[in-house]
């Protein structure tokens, strides 16, 4: 029999957004994400977001938005006057948080003089620039379209509009990356003095490029993890704590969006291939929609249902909420899971206790939280919260 659920309030409520076109798709890259070919049809791709907002808003209604993100693909391909039309329509249809954050993924690659003012004229209030790699020599390895000239034009330009909360992705563990190396790299971002950094390991991920071909010269699993401890030290003693497994920021400076997602909060999401997360008193709703963009906008301008719904079974909602919280360093409050799940903390005492007696979690009656040990061997840690076979 299914644990009945209990909601005493509803989640913090974002709005997720995929413009899915690159114009050139990385041959590390597993997100829904599509070369650009010729002109984009961005006026028929935002009547079709506008379309798809419209179907789910009773899923949401009078629920305020505190974060939206425009991911992708390269949102920063989009024009401005695009954008406009699109934050608009969201506007005149959601309200928003006086504060509302609101982040463009950019590419170095995409971006022409001024576009950065354009957009922060806009609304737009953080950006998150996929640099990866200030080394041209790492750039081309991972087959990116920008040198590292652009990469470090990307970022003037930001600080130049005006955007004091940025984001810079960097990867590690590239083809032929040594450790020196990896740390200039590092090196330069600071010297732009960011509000935030995303640091990844490259990984092999299936139904890619190099998964099929890989590159010769990745480090071995030492070497990054040494190449790993070393780059987060550093960020540590710049003023740039992990808050996150992959995340590091200045105070008062974490993104409030993704944050949104690692507290198990709700989130909608519109475009081709996003993914939604709706609580209801009735449960926890998972929405898709249709990946291929072609596929998607007929659908969207058309009548009828736009991808699938589905209510998320009781059973699984301890390890999902698991595999978000647990990526935070601070880990959260031991009352997060009744309100988030609608579940009782009894539903969890026993991975708890396991995972505290692997050395896995540490807790107390406030507050639960990965260890060092529990971060580095994750998928450990929220397997303990998968429902019984």
């Amino acid at each position: 029999m299914p644990l009945p659920l209990h909601f005493t309030t509803l989640p913090p409520l974002s709005l997720y957004v995929h413009l899915p076109w690159c114009v050139r798709k990385c041959p590390y890259c597993d997100f829904n994400s599509h070369a650009a070919d010729g002109d984009l049809p961005e006026a028929d791709y935002v009547d079709a977001l506008l379309a798809d907002l419209e179907r789910d808003l009773p899923l949401i209604w009078g629920r305020q938005v505190e974060t939206i993100f425009f991911g992708g693909g390269t949102p920063s391909l989009f024009s401005p006057d695009a954008l406009d039309q699109l934050l608009s329509g969201i506007r005149a249809r959601l309200p928003l948080a006086p504060f509302v954050e609101v982040t463009l993924e950019a590419n170095p690659g995409t971006l022409e003089s001024g576009r950065f003012q354009a957009f922060r004229a806009l609304g737009i209030n953080r950006l998150s620039i996929g640099v990866q790699s200030f080394d041209d020599v790492m750039l081309e390895r991972l087959g990116r379209i920008h040198g590292a000239v652009q990469a470090r034009a990307a970022v003037e330009s930001a600080l130049q509009a005006g955007f004091d909360s940025f984001n810079i992705d960097l990867m590690f563990g590239l083809p032929g990356q040594h450790m020196e190396a990896a740390l200039r790299d590092l090196e330069t971002a600071l010297e732009f003095a960011p509000a935030h950094v995303s640091l990844y390991q490259l990984t092999l991920e299936p139904n890619t490029r190099f998964a099929y071909e890989p590159p010769p010269g990745l480090p071995d699993n030492d070497m990054a993890g040494e190449m790993e401890d070393l780059l987060r030290a550093r960020l540590e003693a710049a003023g740039l704590a992990r808050y996150e497994i992959s995340a590091h920021a200045r105070s008062g400076m974490r993104a409030r969006h993704n944050l949104n997602y690692w507290r198990f909060g709700d989130y909608l999401g519109i475009g081709a291939g996003a993914h939604g997360k709706i609580t209801s008193p009735g449960g926890i709703l998972r929405t898709t929609k249709p990946r291929g963009p072609a596929q998607y906008m007929k659908q969207a301008l058309a009548t009828g249902d736009l991808g699938e719904r589905q209510n998320v079974s009781p059973k699984s909602l301890p390890f999902e909420f698991a595999l978000n919280v647990f990526r935070l360093v601070d880990g959260v409050e031991t009352r997060l899971f009744e309100a988030r799940t609608g579940l009782p903390l009894l539903a969890i005492q026993d991975a708890l206790a396991q995972a505290e007696a692997a050395g896995l979690l540490r807790r107390d009656l406030l507050n639960m939280a990965p260890t060092q040990k529990g971060m580095h061997f994750l998928n450990d840690l929220v397997a303990l919260f998968l429902p019984p076979a």
